[in-house]
């Protein structure tokens, strides 16, 4: 097959994918939601709101549509005479705290004009490294699109801290994909999608398709983020794989493309879906979860849990790293690459003990019946 007729095999792919969606999530960040002075978009806003509500109800089918969207230290810039985004950590909060109620307040007008409404969810990472937290975020998300009711998303800028927050919302959006079970992700920029190296370079080419994380070894990647935003090219790329490996197709391309974006064109870099969509607590613990530690494992380990699709026995555990307790999250470790992660049986110290011994050893030391250090039920196997 020719590399004309594979273009055309993956533009049919996206438009199929993009046909059948039911539920989509459209992220848009700072610099496509600005003007050059720093002041809000609102004509962006707006046409973003009109082309979202039209393809909700397009063929007289209801479809699910939330916007992650960036803008609150943005919009808050001009009511407290900010010439730019602040540097110090108290004055993005007090510029989030005064413009995310700005922000949600032109979404909700710029819907109301389409005759739907929408609803401003404010989240941290807590809301989603925590499992508890993760299941009631994706309870009401789901209660709130059975209202047919378009759900507003934002990290809450004004209360997290430089060391506990998403950092940017290409991530966020990712994780709202996989908590709704999202059929594709749409992440708006300022750039048309993923390019071999910066735009302005001479000879950059746009990355139409990407269907395996081997076909971006060739592309040089830069955090540029603008004056504005936070993010950089290196979070979408990580934000559109994550997804991408969940089941979920992901559009990254400019803002304006938003309109052929939605019937299906070939435009941006689309990044190719799985087959196979993870159970939710799979995804939270491959995705989402803190990592307390770490179980350093052989090949015949490594085998046994990615081809025999088999628990985590001491046996092939080499070294215990961390201070974890039963219940933790780890990440397991062949010796060449991370495999997956898991929620563990014993704490680290138990762990370590066990490690190396068969379960005919530890039953000889005295163990009763042995478990798994990781069941496979509690193992999510990483790309």
């Amino acid at each position: 097959m020719g590399a004309e007729d594979e273009a055309d095999v993956d533009h049919i792919s996206r438009r199929m994918v993009l046909r059948n969606a039911r539920r989509i999530v459209v992220k848009i960040g700072s610099s496509s939601l600005t003007r050059h002075d720093g002041g809000l978009n609102l004509n962006r806003l707006d046409r973003v709101a009109r082309l979202t509500a039209a393809w909700s109800r397009r063929d007289g089918i209801d479809r699910d549509v939330m916007i992650v969207s960036s803008g609150a230290v943005a919009a808050g810039l001009d009511p407290l005479n900010l010439s730019g985004r602040p540097r110090d950590l108290a004055s993005v909060q007090a510029a989030a705290a005064m413009g995310q109620g700005l922000l949600v307040a032109h979404w909700t007008s710029a819907f109301r004009a389409h005759h739907r409404d929408a609803a401003q969810l404010l989240l941290t990472t807590g809301d989603v490294m925590r499992r508890e937290h993760y299941t009631n975020v994706s309870a009401a998300l789901d209660k709130l699109l059975g209202f047919g009711v378009i759900p507003i998303i934002n990290e809450n800028d004004a209360v997290t801290t430089r060391e506990v927050r998403f950092g940017d919302n290409d991530r966020l959006a990712a994780y709202i994909a996989q908590m709704v079970a999202a059929d594709v992700l749409i992440l708006l920029t300022d750039v048309d999608g993923l390019y071999t190296a910066p735009p302005s370079q001479p000879g950059s080419e746009l990355v139409r398709t990407v269907t395996a994380t081997d076909d971006l070894m060739s592309v040089l990647v830069t955090g540029a983020g603008s004056k504005v935003g936070s993010g950089g090219m290196v979070t979408k790329v990580q934000a559109s794989t994550m997804a991408a490996s969940s089941g979920i197709g992901v559009v990254l391309t400019s803002a304006r493309n938003l309109e052929a974006v939605l019937h299906g064109e070939d435009v941006g870099t689309w990044f190719e879906p799985s087959h196979k969509r993870p159970a939710s607590r799979r995804l939270w613990i491959a995705h989402a979860a803190p990592s307390r530690g770490e179980l350093a494992v052989d090949e015949g380990a490594v085998r046994a849990i990615v081809e025999g699709k088999k628990s985590l026995l001491a046996a092939g555990v080499r070294r215990v790293m961390g201070n974890f307790a039963a219940g933790d999250v780890v990440d397991i470790v062949g010796p060449q690459y991370l495999v997956a992660r898991g929620i563990v049986s014993y704490d680290s110290d138990t762990a370590a003990s066990m490690a190396g011994h068969s379960a005919s050893e530890l039953r000889e030391a005295g163990w009763d019946r042995p478990r798994p250090l990781v069941h496979r039920d509690d193992l999510a196997l990483l790309e």
